[in-house]
C-alpha cells in the first residue's frame, strides 16, 4: 500500500494557532469529515477514544492518531503539519509538530494495519522529516508523502 493511495492533495493540513491535541485532533477531524463524507463528531469520537487508551504521540515531534470509522468505505489518512508543537503526551514527552491520522473502515485490520506501518516507515526516515518541517506549502508536504522517496533515490 502506497501513501498516495490513502492521501489526497486535499487531506493535507497546515496548522497554525492550534493549542493542544484537542484542537489538532478537531481540525484533522473536521478535514477527514469534508474528504470522506463522515460525521465529524464519530471522526472526532474515535480519534479522542484511542487516545484514551494511551497515546499516539511516536517520539520525535511525530504522532499518528488513529479509528475505526463505521461506513467508511476505504482506508483515508489525513496529514497535519504544526507550525508551533503542541503537547500530544508523546511516549518522549516532546510537543507534536507532524502528524498523520489514519481512519479505516470497521473491520479492516489487514489494510489498516499495512497503512501504519507504511506510515511508520516513512516517518522514519530522517531526511523526509526534516523537509516535513521545513515547509508549510500543502502540495510541497503531499509531494513528500506520497513520493519523496523515489524521488530522494532519483536524485
Amino acid at each position: 500500500m502506497e501513501l498516495a493511495d490513502i492521501l489526497t492533495e486535499g487531506s493535507v493540513l497546515v496548522c497554525a494557532g492550534v493549542r493542544n491535541k484537542t484542537e489538532l485532533l478537531n481540525q484533522i477531524a473536521t478535514r477527514a469529515a469534508e474528504i470522506t463524507g463522515q460525521d465529524r463528531g464519530e471522526i472526532e469520537s474515535a480519534l479522542l477514544g484511542r487516545e484514551a487508551l494511551g497515546s499516539t504521540g511516536l517520539g520525535n515531534g511525530i504522532a499518528v492518531p488513529h479509528g475505526k470509522i463505521a461506513g467508511l468505505q476505504k482506508v483515508a489518512a489525513i496529514f497535519a503539519r504544526c507550525i508551533e508543537p503542541v503537547d500530544f503526551d508523546a511516549v518522549d514527552d516532546q510537543p507534536v509538530d507532524l502528524a498523520i491520522a489514519l481512519l479505516a473502515p470497521m473491520g479492516s485490520g489487514a489494510d489498516h494495519l499495512k497503512a501504519l506501518a507504511r506510515v511508520a516507515r516513512l516517518l522514519r526516515t530522517e531526511w523526509i522529516v526534516e523537509r516535513l518541517r521545513a515547509t508549510d506549502n500543502p502540495g510541497e508536504l503531499y509531494s513528500l508523502l506520497t513520493g519523496g522517496a523515489k524521488n530522494h533515490a532519483a536524485a
